[in-house]
């Protein structure tokens, strides 16, 4: 067999580390690496996605999602978000994910510019160089968080976009108030569109969230069920936007999905329409085991500041290749901060998103073999 010709897009990008890392795990490994919440969907979503089942909601949907579930959406934005968009603003896509790729799809020309966070979340860079963009690295402050004034100072002709996501993968900073809507007039100064990827919206422990789509019509909002419901499988996203955006983002969804998931949009919508308690717990819950990890880590003499939102710690770690490999050698998934970027360098990412009991023995074995 001769070699395949692969398309150099494909050649240039690598699998994702923290995939690799939760493959590579055994079954008895302590997972720290993947943010996906271990609580289960609540009992009224997974009862609408069987009476859609039962009652034969199983075909095609509407390319832009069901139109109850995009008037759920409207209502959210405006409710809890700040901004006004129509149902026809949005659209329902298979997870945050496609989303992304829809964002980015329809902004980036070969050659054009992305700004992106470094470290910043895996996906981005990808995306970026997928489309034959090229990503303009942008370090972060001492604090984790995205200034405005590095964002401002990296733009160049060639720029078309930047990426702003907060609460942060994989650091956990929260943007500020004042920085959001700094984001917002940069891209309005600039011409650019503003990605706001804000997926963790709802797991903020100091600080608040705030949508820079509320000072600007040149933002893509991206958001998804999967982490605010624990939805991940499901693959259930939506993005939000002014009309000429949607109408380019849709010819990209139409060919590359056709549709959402039908039996998960009528679980969205119940997830959408019904009590946010089990959304307020899992933050609580969540807040408790990062004030435990926290205190763990720097007990261990790893210096790690408390994160204000989603469900990660980034602690600095001396000779970090050298912790995340007898860590991993050792039962407990951690995932090195150089996956997500040459920024990340000296740091590691742990997610907290796992019971306080895997928690709790993941620092004795790290006590142990640190």
């Amino acid at each position: 067999m001769t070699s395949p010709r692969f398309a150099q897009r494909v050649l240039s990008i690598d699998i994702s580390g923290i995939r690799k890392m939760f493959e590579a795990a055994g079954s008895n490994a302590i997972n720290l690496g993947l943010g996906q919440p271990d609580f289960d969907t609540p009992a009224h979503i997974k009862q609408a996605a069987v009476d859609a089942i039962n009652e034969g909601f199983t075909g095609y949907t509407h390319g832009a999602g069901i139109p109850e579930l995009r008037q759920a959406l409207s209502s959210k934005f405006e409710r809890e978000n700040n901004f006004s968009v129509t149902p026809n603003e949005v659209i329902v896509t298979s997870g945050a994910s496609e989303a992304l790729e829809l964002a980015i799809a329809s902004l980036v020309d070969p050659g054009d510019e992305v700004l992106i966070a470094n470290p910043g979340f895996v996906s981005y860079n990808a995306l970026v160089e997928l489309m034959g963009g090229k990503v303009t690295p942008v370090p972060l402050a001492d604090d984790l968080t995205l200034r405005p004034e590095d964002i401002a100072e990296r733009i160049s002709p060639r720029t078309k976009a930047f990426i702003v996501n907060s609460p942060a993968n994989p650091t956990g900073a929260v943007q500020s108030r004042s920085d959001m809507k700094a984001f917002a007039e940069i891209a309005d100064d600039h011409g650019i569109t503003l990605i706001s990827d804000e997926v963790y919206e709802h797991f903020i422990y100091e600080g608040e969230h705030v949508s820079p789509a509320r000072y600007s019509d040149n933002v893509i909002t991206v958001n998804a069920t999967s982490k605010t419901y624990s939805m991940t499988g499901w693959r259930l996203g939506y993005i939000a936007a002014r009309q000429q955006y949607v109408d380019q983002m849709i010819k990209v969804h139409q060919y590359v999905q056709a549709c959402a998931n039908s039996i998960a949009q009528k679980a969205a919508l119940a997830a959408l329409n019904g009590p946010i308690e089990p959304v307020v717990q899992m933050r609580e819950e969540f807040r408790q085991r990062r004030d435990l990890i926290v205190k763990g880590l720097n007990s261990l003499g790893i210096k790690c500041d408390p994160p204000k939102g989603a469900f990660y710690a980034f602690p600095e770690v001396d000779d970090y290749l050298e912790v995340v490999r007898k860590c991993i050698s050792n039962g407990v998934v951690v995932v090195p901060g150089t996956a997500f970027g040459s920024g990340g360098e000296g740091h590691m990412r742990l997610s907290y998103a796992t019971s306080q009991a895997q928690i709790k023995r993941a620092l004795e074995i790290m006590e142990k073999v640190l």
